[in-house]
């Protein structure tokens, strides 16, 4: 009998190995994109920020966002993992992943009790990241799932470096913008 369920759709590179060294885009959205995470304050008009830049937002987070950046920058503690960039949104986290196998470029495994089950280290970093988030939280805050993109060479990292400085200037704009 089949069931009536839409098929939910793969998220991950049909055997791709989610360990090699490279870089990764990731993007872990709220559950249902609640705005938890931080806010976008838009400065006065004329105010300096930062680098002298004029009318730059800045990003302030939450508690919980607070707590997110610190599970999110813990990762660095599994062997061959960098947070490379990122940037907390109200509803989302952005951030570049870089993983370097080991000098003998075995391959480092994560964990088949993720919601979706691999082998591979970067769901593994991802699944960690939530379960420590939500476990100190005491609430599930993130989506089931995350958007992933590999890295494919410099060009590539520029741009998505460069989205991520630039998301929250963009932020009314985001498709993952929902109203605060």
């Amino acid at each position: 009998m089949e069931n009536d369920f839409p098929r939910r759709k793969a998220t991950r590179l049909k055997d791709f190995d989610y360990s090699t060294t490279g870089a990764y885009f990731v993007t872990v959205c709220t559950t249902n994109r609640r705005c938890l995470l931080s806010k976008i304050i838009a400065p006065t008009n004329g105010s300096i920020v930062g680098d002298g830049a004029l009318d730059v937002p800045q990003v302030k987070l939450t508690e919980i966002g607070r707590i997110a950046e610190k599970h999110l920058l813990a990762s660095e503690r599994i062997q061959g993992v960098r947070i490379d960039r990122y940037v907390i949104m109200p509803n989302h986290i952005h951030a570049i992943i870089a993983i370097k196998a080991d000098e003998n470029d075995e391959q480092v495994h994560g964990t088949s009790r993720a919601p979706s089950p691999t082998n591979k280290l970067l769901p593994h970093i991802v699944a960690t990241f939530k379960r420590f988030c939500h476990k100190e939280i005491g609430q599930v805050v993130f989506q089931r799932s995350f958007h992933d993109h590999v890295i494919r060479d410099y060009a590539d990292y520029d741009e998505i470096a460069k989205y991520i400085a630039e998301n929250p200037i963009r932020w009314r704009l985001d498709t993952l913008y929902a109203a605060e």
